[in-house]
């Protein structure tokens, strides 16, 4: 049955259509016969009990530089949706969190994917933090103390900040770096967050796996390496995408949090893998489905509306 789907997300207009994740997912939607909508996150708005958005009518296309029609803006209640989708990108800060708590009205008349009160309570940093066992030493603090004593327990660290996104702010101090406590007073500048230590994984150095789950379960798995000379591997500061399989170790990772994102209601979820670790677990808007695609020639998008369209059906 055609749905009515909404996708909060940044500008579609300015996407990588061979990269983007949000538009593969409409591209896939749209040739299920759904019925698409966009709109930004500054569009969304309460209005006396409703949930509205300023929207635009959405047909998308594989054609670089003719890849999207847009209709005329018009007011939207997202309550006549069967489903909308939490797409844009972070920084995860109190703007994003707003997003979530309106987005909660709708429930449970309109399927908000993934859903967005965990979305807010499972932020990709701070949900590995229930599975110890499977990740790296970490600590997060915004006591310079806290962090000096993290440092001198394990010399080599990663530093960044703790709602960051896509690479920005990572930095690795090795025993020899003296920078630890300028880093310390420019984030502290910049914000009150505080910041998340981990110790560095020699393993980077041969990629840093990013794993697709759909509903919990695994749809497969992309290798990003690094640039020479860099440490982070994401995509768009110079990474590179390679096809990996998937191993003993990562499919025990999966089966341990499978279920709890199931549950939850997070539908589409990437997480990261260095060597034998879980490093995070992105739920707000993750990426990667193109590139799996292309490498697996899976149909990543068809599995993931597979889901949304189960969940919908079994709401009725």
């Amino acid at each position: 049955m055609p749905l009515t789907v909404a996708f909060q997300m940044d500008p579609i207009t300015e996407v990588d259509i061979e990269a983007d994740s949000t538009f593969r997912l409409a591209e896939e939607a749209q040739a299920r016969g759904h019925r698409l909508y966009c709109y930004p996150p500054d569009k969304l708005a309460y209005e006396e009990g409703r949930i509205t958005a300023r929207a635009q009518s959405l047909e998308v296309r594989r054609v670089k530089g003719d890849h999207v029609t847009l209709g005329a803006e018009a007011p939207l209640d997202l309550a006549s949706c069967d489903v909308v989708w939490l797409r844009q990108d972070p920084p995860f800060d109190m703007g994003y969190i707003t997003t979530t708590h309106l987005l909660d009205h709708l429930a449970p008349g309109t399927l908000v994917a993934n859903d967005p009160f965990w979305v807010r309570n499972y932020p990709e940093k701070l949900l590995v933090l229930q599975f110890p066992d499977l990740t790296p030493p970490t600590c997060i603090a915004r006591d310079l103390a806290t962090l000096r004593a993290f440092r001198a327990a394990h010399s080599d660290i990663i530093l960044k900040p703790l709602y960051g996104n896509g690479g920005a702010g990572v930095f690795r101090l090795t025993p020899e770096d003296r920078n630890l406590t300028s880093l310390h007073e420019l984030f502290s500048s910049l914000n009150r967050e505080p910041l998340i230590a981990q110790r560095f994984l020699p393993a980077v150095g041969k990629g840093d796996k990013r794993i697709i789950l759909v509903d919990g379960e695994v749809a497969g798995a992309i290798n990003r390496v690094p640039a020479e000379g860099e440490t982070r591997s994401n995509l768009h500061v110079g990474g590179r995408a390679e096809p990996v399989g998937l191993t003993e170790r990562d499919r025990d990772i999966c089966a341990r949090i499978g279920p709890l994102l199931r549950e939850k209601g997070q539908i589409f979820v990437g997480i990261d893998v260095i060597g034998d670790y879980l490093t995070e677990i992105n739920v707000t808007s993750p990426t990667g489905i193109q590139e799996l695609e292309r490498f697996d020639g899976v149909n990543v998008a068809a599995q993931i509306w597979e889901a949304v369209e189960r969940r919908v059906a079994d709401s009725v």
